[in-house]
């Protein structure tokens, strides 16, 4: 690669950059039917016709952005989750991650209030499942195949799991009161918990099967 073709790749990786970055910016803000176009090719000193380049209009710039949030979420809770070396601890660690992850702005706004509306449920949906979804029901799989968890289908209960915590973390970013999570976490415990076997009833299975 020739200099001169290498820097016009890295202009080009970062107004490409700068067009994610302005447009999270403008749509945490002002919501994604708050923002025009004008707006966004303004906030990141571009021509639309640079946009274009990038980008076939105002929902795929979207996307984008609603993308690169859903990946920070699902790292975040990966993170969390892995810094823990007990699988119950694992999932609970990861739960709670997206929770508190959920309550920033850019994130509330984006993801969970207008990508659903933008992108349609299907297509929302397909992006959560590749991030913080996927990172649920492989920990839930895990539980079951360790028998910590109760005998059942892992994939309805992700799925039920992944729309409390969606509802909840939508309720906390209006909510404004610290406690509120805590409050939210405990319910989500003791939710997480009934889906849990006991001890006892692990060892008595142990027994059976030796």
């Amino acid at each position: 690669m020739s200099e001169e073709t290498g820097s016009r790749a890295e202009q080009r990786a970062r107004t490409r950059r700068t067009l994610l970055d302005q447009s999270r910016r403008l749509f945490t803000e002002h919501g994604y039917g708050g923002v025009g176009l004008a707006e966004i090719v303004a906030a990141a000193g571009v021509t639309k016709g640079a946009l274009y380049h990038h980008f076939d209009g105002k929902p795929a710039l979207f996307r984008a952005v609603l993308e690169q949030v859903q990946r920070e979420v699902g790292a975040a809770v990966a993170e969390a989750a892995e810094a823990r070396t007990d699988p119950w601890e694992q999932l609970t660690t990861g739960c709670r991650a997206f929770l508190t992850a959920s309550t920033a702005p850019d994130v509330r706004r984006i993801m969970l209030v207008d990508g659903p509306a933008v992108l349609g449920w299907n297509q929302w949906r397909a992006l959560d499942e590749s991030s913080s979804a996927r990172h649920l029901e492989e920990s839930l799989a895990a539980l079951s195949e360790a028998g910590i968890l109760r005998p059942q289908p892992v994939a309805p209960l992700a799925r039920l799991l992944s729309g409390a915590m969606n509802e909840a973390a939508l309720w906390l970013a209006g909510s404004g009161d610290g406690q509120d999570l805590e409050d939210v976490w405990s319910a989500l415990s003791r939710l997480l918990e009934s889906q849990r076997r006991s001890e006892s009833q692990r060892r008595s299975e142990s027994q059976r099967r030796d």
